[in-house]
């Protein structure tokens, strides 16, 4: 399980999401307070952001220490500025190794994802199962050995096989899939996920067997005015909104914001 933040507004300091905020990303790191299956995100966290004048590729930074322990981010955070950031601190699922491959964001082109939850027992339950459904050029592209990497390469797949979907209807097939694949098998399947191209994001609040992690997003609030906010957690209290249960949420270019329930 991971604590995820996702930014979409006018361009900030990264300093300004990831530190300042009174319950920010690093102390969800040491005291989460809705975390249902583990008490820290000690195995590594990660930053994904975007130019804020230039069309590139999204740029990352992560490390498999603690995010309290890097002497470096909080200077880093200050130098970068961004109106368009995902980030995440880890707690590895059993099994999963500690490693660069295996820490997030995961990048794909213009892409970047964050995920929390697993997929129970997922190298002998999905594992092959996700892998046959993709095309060579992204089974190629997976490094790692999570199920979070693997939902990402079956959004993917989705996503470039079909070049009339957006984002939401990409991820909103891949939890389908996921659904089909463990059919009657009674797998757990926990996946809140942030998705973003640099110009909009979405984000997904759902479980199979179970009851999905925590997800919130704030808009236009005072400190962070023209802007939407996604959390795992309320960074400081407002009035924070709670993703439902089997949604997704889409931020448009705009900050116009959609939450398509699924059935």
């Amino acid at each position: 399980m991971c604590r995820l933040l996702g930014y979409q507004g006018l361009p900030i300091q990264l300093d300004k999401i990831l530190f300042q905020p009174e319950h920010s990303l690093v102390v969800q790191s040491y005291q989460p307070r809705e975390m249902a299956e583990a008490l820290l995100n000690a195995d590594g966290f990660g930053l994904g952001w975007y130019h804020p004048q230039q069309e590139t590729e999204p740029f990352i930074y992560r490390n498999i220490q603690p995010i309290w322990s890097d002497i470096n981010l909080p200077y880093l955070s200050r130098y970068i500025e961004s109106g368009q950031i995902l980030a995440y601190v880890r707690s590895a699922t059993p099994g999963q190794g500690v490693n660069y491959n295996n820490c997030q964001p995961f990048r794909f082109e213009n892409l970047l994802l964050i995920h929390n939850g697993y997929i129970q027992n997922f190298r002998h339950s999905l594992y092959r199962l996700i892998r046959n459904r993709l095309s060579d050029k992204i089974y190629q592209f997976i490094d790692g050995t999570t199920d979070s990497e693997h939902i990402f390469a079956l959004f993917l797949n989705e996503l470039y096989s079909d070049p009339t979907l957006n984002l939401a209807a990409a991820l909103k097939n891949t939890l389908k899939i996921v659904a089909e694949l463990i059919g009657s098998t009674g797998i757990k399947a926990l996946i809140n996920i942030i998705i973003t191209d640099g110009h909009q994001m979405v984000a997904s609040r759902f479980a199979l067997g179970t009851i999905p992690p925590t997800l919130y997003w704030l808009q236009n609030h005072p400190n962070f005015p023209q802007a939407v906010i996604i959390a795992s957690e309320p960074l400081f209290p407002a009035q924070w909104n709670t993703c439902p249960e089997q949604s997704i949420v889409t931020i448009g270019e705009n900050l116009e914001i959609n939450i398509e329930k699924l059935s």
